[in-house]
């Protein structure tokens, strides 16, 4: 419930405070006295978008605070405390929370819940909770499908509402499950041939059996091969100077070194000096022989079908290169690829299991969400008996005696996110007359009280602490605005209601009567707020009929009005 508003800077408004409290408080004034502020003011607490041009003229910046007392215990108290709010306690299991916002001409806008700065959004979902608001474009809102498909279930309340959640929650699973097995499907021939490429790819690889460094060694081979007669002259040139044992000329190494060794020797007799060099002779001697021993063993290796092997050696590497050149920089690269192309074979491979298992969840998502509708639908189509019974006993009491309800279910075909139910609220107006769509043909006068019925019908079963209703008494008058006045008053007993009227037959019925006052310095024009009280009610009423708040008629009639409103309290 909001015990009070205060508005400063908004509109024509340059401050106010309004008391509101309990029960049924009417707002009324001249036309652009600011009544449509309040409003606007109301739907900045609830987290409405803000618009600078809302401001004061010549003002920095507007704001707006509302108290509100609320369950301790109930969603909006655990909502403020997620989001760091302050709460006072106020008695009998109730707490005090402030609301705040503030726009700046800049267009800045801050929102501020238990005295702690929060997005503007927190107030939108506290809002929810708080009020309900109905303007004539909700009015508006009811001729269209959807509204009246909301209408009955809230009407409908916590069954219908836990079935809903559910349904929901498998329709996204649904949508989600579908539409990835969609994409497989659409992309399977994609896949599949990517899939057969790989395979190929892979086998290719696998029956080239590369090994990692392999191209290197088949180069240094192939060098080695591809000079074997060159190497061939030189070793054996080498080795016949070294020791060429057919050699007549005695002009090989080891001959030489042979006849240098016997030289010393036959000397080193005499001076003992000679010793060491005859020993570093014989050590050249043999080191050269060893030398000429491993010559002659390269040569005994170089294989004789040497180009035979070179050309195994050159087809092998022109098998690497391929490779390299198909799928890789390098060897290794396209060793690599050979993991890599089999993990994403393996996954392209498993398409088929993971399209059966998608099917199969979404079936089973499918089947669930036809039984989940086929209960939303009977929920629905109870709710709707129901409905349509107490609305219609409602527009009696609001002065149509002879209308008719009734809150059709059909099928739509498709599923939504709200199921597939199509819901249409249909007015017989008065006997005899053809049951309309309320989208087609309804005047304003009738919304009006159509919404009303069924608002009061609702609270019952989906109670709200506070309605907030912008001239939704549009188009109506006489007997049938007394009649509305009676049902806010009733829907008051059981919720806080708020009423922007310019009806008198309706603000006679209210507990709290605030009158927005229009004054102006001949520069600026103000909007003030005042509560009235005994008198100055019967005069505003009067003022409100006539136009007169002094004429002893209006102020005749405007009492009868409240004495009308008291006799029914």
């Amino acid at each position: 419930m909001i015990e009070e508003l205060s508005i400063r800077d908004l509109g024509v408004i340059g401050e106010a405070v309004l008391p509101l409290g309990p029960g049924f408080t009417a707002l009324t004034g001249e036309t652009g006295a600011g009544k449509t502020m309040i409003v606007t003011a109301l739907g900045l607490l609830l987290g409405e978008r803000a618009d600078s041009q809302v401001l004061r003229k010549g003002s920095a910046s507007a704001v707006v605070e509302g108290h509100w007392l609320i369950e301790s215990n109930g969603p909006v108290a655990a909502r403020v405390m997620d989001a760091g709010g302050d709460l006072d306690p106020a008695g009998q299991d109730r707490v005090a929370l402030l609301l705040s916002r503030s726009v700046s001409a800049e267009g800045r806008s801050r929102a501020v819940v238990g005295g702690r700065t929060t997005p503007v959004g927190v107030l939108a979902e506290l809002g929810r909770d708080l009020v309900v608001v109905h303007g004539q474009a909700d009015q508006v809102r009811l001729r269209s499908a959807t509204a009246q498909r909301d209408a009955l279930d809230r009407f409908a309340g916590p069954e219908l509402s836990t079935v809903l959640d559910d349904y929901q929650d498998t329709y996204r699973r649904w949508q989600a499950g579908q539409g990835e097995l969609d994409v497989l499907i659409a992309e399977r021939d994609r896949r599949e041939r990517e899939a057969e490429d790989l395979r190929a790819a892979i086998e290719e690889i696998e029956t080239v059996a590369p090994r990692r460094g392999e191209d290197a060694e088949l180069a240094e081979r192939a060098e080695r091969l591809g000079n074997l007669e060159e190497l061939r002259l030189a070793a054996a040139g080498a080795h016949e100077l070294l020791s060429a044992q057919t050699s007549d000329d005695g002009g090989d190494v080891l001959t030489l070194l042979e006849g240098a060794r016997r030289q010393i020797d036959r000397v080193a007799s005499h001076d003992p000096t000679l010793a060491p060099i005859a020993e570093a002779i014989a050590n050249a001697s043999f080191a050269v022989s060893d030398v000429s021993a491993q010559l002659s063993s390269y040569l005994g290796g170089l294989d004789a079908d040497g180009a035979h092997e070179l050309e195994t050696i050159q087809e092998r590497r022109a098998q690497l290169g391929a490779l390299i050149r198909k799928h890789g920089q390098s060897l290794d690269e396209t060793i690599d690829f050979l993991d890599v192309g089999s993990s994403r074979l393996l996954e392209l491979d498993n398409d088929s299991d993971r399209v059966e298992r998608l099917r199969g969840d979404v079936a089973g998502d499918r089947a669930k969400l036809l039984a989940l509708a086929e209960r939303l639908t009977a929920i629905r189509t109870a709710a709707a008996e129901t409905l349509s019974r107490r609305v219609t006993e409602e527009l009696t009491a609001l002065a149509m005696a002879d209308a008719m309800i009734t809150v059709r279910i059909d099928s739509s075909g498709d599923y939504s996110l709200a199921g597939r139910d199509q819901v249409t609220i249909l007015l017989q107006p008065h006997k005899g007359a053809e049951p309309r769509a309320l989208g087609r043909g309804a005047s304003g006068g009738e919304l009006s009280r159509v919404m009303l019925a069924i608002e009061v019908v609702i609270a019952g079963s989906d109670p709200v602490p506070t309605f907030i209703f912008d001239e939704v008494d549009a188009g109506v008058g006489g007997a049938s605005a007394i009649e509305i006045g009676k049902r806010l008053a009733q829907l008051a007993r059981s919720a806080q209601v708020i009423v922007v009227t310019h009806l008198p037959q309706v603000a006679a019925f209210a507990t709290n009567h605030l009158r927005v006052v229009k004054s102006t310095d001949g520069e600026i024009t103000a909007s003030s707020v005042q509560q009235l009280h005994g008198e100055e009610r019967a005069e505003e009423l009067a003022r409100m009929l006539s136009g007169l708040a002094e004429s002893e008629s209006g102020l005749a009639h405007a009492r009868e009005l409240l004495d009308t409103a008291r006799s029914f309290a």
